[in-house]
């Protein structure tokens, strides 16, 4: 693929619309995520409507007054100064039809698609959300958003995209589901000396690529999973499960290709709290309202797909209503915490994470032009994560896999994981 130039044309700050609360408190989850931005892109198809930018802009106006933290400033760790000094926003354009970009989705043209090109606050910006509108020669969109994880996970970051996508839309107050805050009231935060997420980007040379698993291809991978083994797996996992399982074996083949000085691998998995407590918390909680799992494997034992997808499962249902109301005393979680913390610092554990944003109402975002026709989340510069997504159709999954240079040109051409990829 040629390198297509992408051009910024225009560059503004959007403020909310009208007047907002001046201080939002974070929860002690949101102190623990790290200082980085989630991004997303969504491609559309080229619009009817003539006053895109009108229709972008103002919508984005109206939905930081719902959304006011993300207008904001976080001069501490423990708060947001919801000063109204608005999100960065930039118009692009780029002399393709969208047409070729989604026929070959080359990761450093993404990149350019998107406001923030790296991920920390203090390397990059003092907004908590940018936004970028790029349109392509053919009059095809992408809207490009990055989002402070210090404020949201990936369910918020989702449910404010639709948000403003349906205020776009010109959908009534009734239809426009309004953020639930009440998060930090379970978690509440934390003055704690000394603490800080330190930066979490890669010093090394990172590689990204994309691997699509077709629905066919899963089916394949669950009835592979269920195997011989029985009991807790008699019943095939989710194709999430399936997906990443398999995925996490092919990498510890990688890894042991090399020497290992861990003794366990591990799979870091975030998982929703929301439905977990009890009782559940509505779906429209805004924040950081999500805890991790890790499912371990010891390096000396060749387990195979079944049994990952046990531990897998194991791990996940771990976290349920019981576990989470310990996470309620700030004490444990601070505790909880820390072992992890001593434990990947030890190097006893060679971990990969597995973000999974399958499910999320992403191709809902309908700003009045349709639904987005491809949705993804390239730029993540952390070595051995890998963000699962879905794919246009509804059924199959895209695995973005960031690993090292060294470890991607062999990971790429896995024959064992090409064989289950589509593309």
């Amino acid at each position: 693929m040629e390198d297509f130039g992408v051009e910024i044309i225009a560059m503004d700050i959007i403020k909310p619309s009208s007047s907002t609360p001046n201080y939002f408190q974070l929860s002690l989850i949101d102190q623990m995520a790290p200082p980085s931005y989630m991004p997303a892109i969504f491609f559309y198809l080229p619009p009817n409507s003539q006053n895109i930018v009108h229709q972008i802009r103002d919508s984005l106006s109206r939905t930081l007054t719902r959304f006011y933290p993300l207008a904001g400033t976080m001069p501490e760790r423990f708060y947001v100064d919801c000063n109204d000094s608005g999100v960065e926003f930039s118009e692009a354009k780029v002399d393709c039809e969208i047409s070729v970009l989604l026929k070959n989705p080359e990761i450093r043209i993404l990149h350019r698609l998107l406001p923030l090109v790296f991920t920390s606050h203090s390397a990059d910006s003092k907004f908590l959300l940018a936004v970028q509108l790029t349109r392509f020669i053919c009059g095809g969109v992408a809207v490009a958003v990055c989002l402070s994880h210090k404020l949201a996970d990936g369910a918020s970051a989702a449910g404010f995209v639709k948000a403003w996508a349906a205020e776009a839309r010109g959908g009534c107050n009734n239809s426009i589901l309004e953020p639930n805050f009440d998060a930090v009231k379970l978690f509440p935060c934390r003055k704690i000396p000394g603490f800080k997420r330190g930066i979490v980007a890669s010093k090394e040379k990172i590689s990204t690529k994309r691997f699509v698993f077709a629905k066919s291809d899963i089916d394949v991978l669950k009835s592979l999973a269920v195997g011989t083994f029985g009991g807790s797996i008699s019943k095939p996992p989710s194709r999430v499960v399936a997906v990443s399982a398999f995925i996490w074996l092919r990498l510890m083949a990688l890894a042991r290709t090399r020497p290992v000085k861990a003794k366990v691998f591990g799979a870091l998995y975030p998982v929703d709290l929301r439905a977990r407590m009890d009782p559940p918390l509505p779906k429209n909680s805004f924040g950081n309202v999500s805890w991790f799992t890790i499912a371990t494997s010891p390096v000396e034992i060749n387990e195979d797909l079944p049994l990952l997808v046990a531990k897998v499962r194991t791990a996940i249902q771990e976290i349920d209503s019981g576990f989470v109301k310990k996470l309620e005393d700030s004490e444990h979680l601070l505790e909880l915490m820390k072992q992890v913390d001593k434990q990947l610092s030890s190097g006893e554990v060679h971990l990969w994470s597995f973000t999974s944003w399958c499910r999320f109402p992403v191709y809902e975002a309908d700003f009045g032009w349709g639904k987005p026709t491809w949705v993804c989340s390239p730029s993540r510069p952390f070595r051995n994560s890998v963000v699962l997504m879905d794919s246009s159709d509804g059924d199959g999954v895209e695995a973005w896999v960031n690993l090292k240079e060294e470890d991607m040109a062999i990971f790429e051409k896995d024959e064992e994981l090409l064989s289950f990829c589509s593309d």
